[in-house]
């Protein structure tokens, strides 16, 4: 495996792209999360069952997920700054379409795919990417727990703020403001830009196609893929229908915001802890006792009578696992495979992430429709959550050159 290039040895290089990264998150992330609240009104208006905005959400997270590697390989080659700038551009058309939407096949066009583009542009595996690159290798753990915290208190604050904007304004009012919001992601843009690779005579470095085939053929890359799936179909099925599914139950609306904002507070410890715990413990180790965490959770959640209390110990339970995940998944691919296509491969094993999700966000919708029950989807979410568990325990750390190494001739 080729020399990877030196990230800087102290935080002061990547403070700037810390900050700007993280607020990124904050917006790309925070806004996405209040599409589950648009789901009643938005289709009640319209006329539409709920397997129309679910499809539409589906799409959006297939499209995301599709477009992600090559997101990411052009910000491996070229930076961060015009991927996350074209990425706020596509993110806030979309929500302007989905204030204006004229019908289903509009509504799509801007919730699907403009959006799903926008996020390809916007999240983690950029951020993640750059940051890598510029702190040091033992605080790469700690650097993403810290970004991705920030990027769920933008999920927590965005809640209620979205709630008081549908309120104020309407639905079309609230997405027509949230799009003017993602522009701010447009000039936060060049705070990701990185100093120039001094390449070292005579070193030959990996390029992307090598990178891709090296991370082909090992058998604990498809793994992270299979378990990162999961994470991506509980968590949109869940963000998704989670309002709907409480007022089936009787429950307002302000207990589901008040539930995914409870999620995205207690989240901010829950992914700054794992980023923490990552760099001091085995990740795949990790990321296995979360996804039985989650799947403890989920059957207390349904197994119990749904009340507010109920939801909101919910909330928090989910809190602790929800995004945790995030950065111990791109730590082991930094760990793994080296962070020089961090970005790329991240992006590819976040399209797995994203095949789940258009999963869950359609299944939610589409099962739901045909039994006027979300039963069934919820015991598959907690299958899968023991699944990826026994998927990511066997995991190794181990760098791919040192494997070669050590692989017999």
């Amino acid at each position: 495996m080729a020399m990877e290039h030196a990230g800087t040895t102290k935080w002061g290089g990547a403070l700037i792209a810390l900050i700007c990264g993280s607020v990124i998150l904050l917006f790309s992330l925070g806004i996405r999360h209040t599409f589950g609240l648009f789901l009643q009104p938005v289709t009640v208006d319209q006329g539409w069952g709920r397997e129309t905005f679910a499809f539409a959400i589906a799409l959006q997270n297939l499209v995301w997920g599709a477009s992600q590697p090559f997101a990411g390989m052009l910000s491996d080659r070229h930076g961060a700054l015009r991927v996350v700038s074209l990425g706020a551009v596509l993110y806030a058309a979309g929500l302007w379409i989905m204030s204006s939407v004229s019908g289903e096949a509009t509504f799509i066009l801007g919730a699907g795919i403009l959006i799903g583009l926008g996020l390809s542009g916007t999240t983690f595996p950029i951020v993640f990417g750059t940051i890598s690159r510029l702190v040091p290798a033992e605080q790469r753990s700690l650097a993403m727990g810290i970004t991705m915290a920030v990027g769920s208190f933008g999920q927590f604050v965005m809640l209620p703020f979205g709630l008081g904007l549908m309120s104020w304004l309407s639905w079309p009012g609230a997405l027509m403001a949230f799009s003017a919001l993602a522009l701010l992601m447009f000039p936060l843009a060049y705070g990701m830009r990185e100093p120039a690779r001094v390449e070292q005579p005579g070193v030959v470095h990996q390029g992307a196609g090598e990178a891709l085939r090296e991370a082909f053929s090992t058998r604990d890359f498809w793994l992270l893929c299979l378990g990162f799936f999961v994470c991506g179909f509980q968590v949109v099925f869940i963000a998704v229908h989670l309002p709907a599914f409480l007022a089936d139950e009787g429950l307002g609306v302000s207990v589901a915001t008040t539930v995914l904002a409870l999620i995205g507070l207690v989240n901010i410890a829950g992914t700054y802890y794992a980023g923490l715990w990552g760099g001091r413990r085995r990740k795949p180790m990790l990321l296995a006792w979360i996804y039985l965490g989650r799947a403890l959770a989920i059957a207390a959640f349904i197994l119990l009578p749904v009340t507010a209390v109920t939801a909101y110990a919910f909330g928090i339970a989910m809190g602790l696992f929800w995004l945790s995940t995030v950065p111990l998944t791109n730590g082991t691919v930094a760990s793994v495979w080296g962070v020089r296509h961090m970005s790329m491969l991240g992006g590819i094993v976040f399209f797995a992430h994203q095949l789940g999700s258009f999963a869950g966000g359609w299944l939610g919708g589409w099962l739901y429709d045909r039994t006027g029950s979300y039963d069934s989807t919820w015991a598959i979410a907690i299958g899968l959550s023991v699944t990826a568990a026994a998927l990511n325990w066997p995991i190794q750390e181990t760098p791919v050159g040192e494997r070669m190494k050590k692989a017999p001739a």
